[in-house]
């Protein structure tokens, strides 16, 4: 069963499952590239459908165990592959078109806030998953700058949104202007 889609749209994470559930289909071929609880990775595999297919990448032991463990309760294990694996090195696991990919960046809440995402290897992720996209497909990214090493990969996701060109993708900013400048805040990216 599909949870709801998102009553309101308080923060990133709502708002980036606001987009997940609108483009999103059954039989889609999806990306978590940041498992950390789990939470994205059980709404994609609710939204593929049993027809569908997720990848769930996360170095992190923990997280992927979390991940496991939300799955498994809620019977989609089947349709996800985790992949303990940095999220840059996708492209080494994933051949097949994708209609979206998530990140959800920063550190594993809960977990070692010194285990964090870092601004080369999530430009290469980005890249990488850009790439892999269908059109219309879109990638999606929580950003977090008010942690320690966040500022930097901020500004690197940015700059990597910034060199798109703007006759293969559209790509957004979502900020909150009632929440702190540090508040998460979301990146879109559509290929055309």
């Amino acid at each position: 069963m599909v949870s709801d889609s998102p009553e309101n749209l308080r923060g990133a994470v709502a708002l980036c499952h606001f987009f997940l559930w609108e483009r999103v289909r059954p039989g889609d071929r999806v990306v978590d590239a940041t498992c950390g609880n789990g939470h994205d990775t059980r709404l994609l595999a609710q939204l593929v459908g049993p027809a569908g297919k997720v990848w769930g990448f996360d170095i992190q032991d923990q997280a992927l165990e979390a991940t496991r463990s939300l799955l498994v309760e809620d019977g989609l294990l089947g349709r996800v592959t985790l992949v303990q694996a940095g999220h840059e090195r996708l492209a080494e696991y994933i051949r097949e078109p994708l209609a979206a990919v998530a990140f959800n960046l920063g550190y594993l809440p809960g977990g070692e806030k010194g285990i964090i995402t870092r601004p080369e290897t999530t430009r290469a992720a980005l890249a990488a998953a850009f790439d892999l996209l269908v059109p219309c497909g879109v990638l999606l990214v929580v950003i977090y700058s008010g942690h320690p090493g966040g500022m930097e990969e901020e500004d690197s996701v940015l700059a990597w949104a910034d060199g798109l060109d703007p006759r293969s993708a559209n790509a957004w900013t979502c900020r909150q202007p009632n929440r702190p400048a540090s508040a998460p805040f979301l990146l879109m990216a559509e290929k055309q």
